[in-house]
């Protein structure tokens, strides 16, 4: 217990200190005037070192909300012009993120309420929408719950969330699972891939060592840096700049790394919901059942119908 509390407040000791840094490098660039080029939000120093010049980023950021009463959904009417925009505005959805690409608003992330904070045991679920500016649908992202499951009672306890991303212009659905390899204290990987040209490609996120914001850097199938996820700790509510390199930033890759800065703020809580599922079901308190909607996402897609 005493080496536990030890390793605790190394931690925590270590977090603060980054703390400090991080401020530190933020007023200094304050107090020298440093701003971007339109309004662009400008990429960490350890970006900067691993890139001759940020024209080579395609940066953007998730910005969200401190509270509910956001003007994209405030009021009952402009609820009901966004449900008439698109079916996938569904009642109980929540808009809670700005994506912010060159300064400008390009679209908005929402989660359903009802799901996740009134539903229980494995009708609790998290479901993401990615929509333009004016509500048009571009992807959804569900927490698949008797995937993670399958995958936690595998790892023994240890919660391995996993995700579905449907887009609106692709025949492949994406796959993005949190790795069980992972010892305590260690960064938390995650992993996925996509169909480019009928041919697969696979990423993998890492979280960073120190991390206080929920920095996360995105590695190519060559074990190469392509991209990152920089949470900034002045953000009361929460802000994510990211970036992708040019050459990498097809619409694929970006909707699927927005899609994931967006989840970071869910990202523990979820966890706990898995590990607590994974625990009533093998102390026989709960017996499995899946929510209708997740389970069609299961079917075979060459049933006969």
């Amino acid at each position: 217990m005493a080496a536990t509390s030890a390793t605790l407040a190394e931690a925590n000791a270590a977090a603060a200190d980054a703390a400090r840094e991080v401020r530190a490098e933020v007023m200094q660039r304050k107090k020298a005037g440093e701003e971007t080029d339109g309004g662009e939000p400008k990429v960490s120093r350890r970006w900067s070192r691993a890139s001759t010049s940020d024209k080579e980023w395609h940066k953007f950021v998730i910005d969200v909300w401190l509270t509910d009463l956001n003007p994209t959904e405030f009021g009952v009417f402009k609820r009901s012009r966004n449900r008439a925009r698109s079916r996938q505005f569904t009642q109980d959805m929540d808009i809670y993120a700005d994506v912010i690409e060159n300064g400008e608003r390009t679209g908005l992330i929402g989660y359903r309420k009802t799901p996740w904070k009134k539903n229980k045991g494995m009708d609790r679920r998290l479901v993401f929408k990615l929509f333009t500016k004016s509500m048009g649908w571009r992807a959804t992202m569900d927490l698949m719950i008797g995937r993670s499951l399958q995958l936690t009672m595998g790892s023994r306890g240890l919660p391995v969330t996993a995700y579905s991303i449907n887009t609106d212009d692709d025949d492949f659905m994406i796959y993005l699972e949190r790795s069980a390899f992972k010892w305590p204290l260690m960064p938390e990987h995650f992993s996925f891939f996509l169909m480019k040209d009928g041919k697969p490609e696979f990423y993998r996120l890492q979280r960073a060592f120190i991390n206080v914001g929920g920095d996360y850097t995105l590695y190519d199938q060559n074990n190469k840096k392509i991209g990152y996820i920089d949470g900034q700790i002045t953000s009361i509510a929460g802000k994510w700049k990211c970036g992708l390199l040019k050459e990498h930033a097809d619409k694929k890759l970006l909707t699927t790394l927005k899609l994931f800065a967006s989840m970071v703020i869910f990202n523990r809580g979820a966890r706990w919901h898995i590990w607590r599922l994974w625990k009533d079901v093998i102390a026989g308190r709960l017996e499995p059942d899946l929510e209708h909607q997740e389970s069609d996402l299961y079917k075979n897609p060459r049933r006969v119908r």
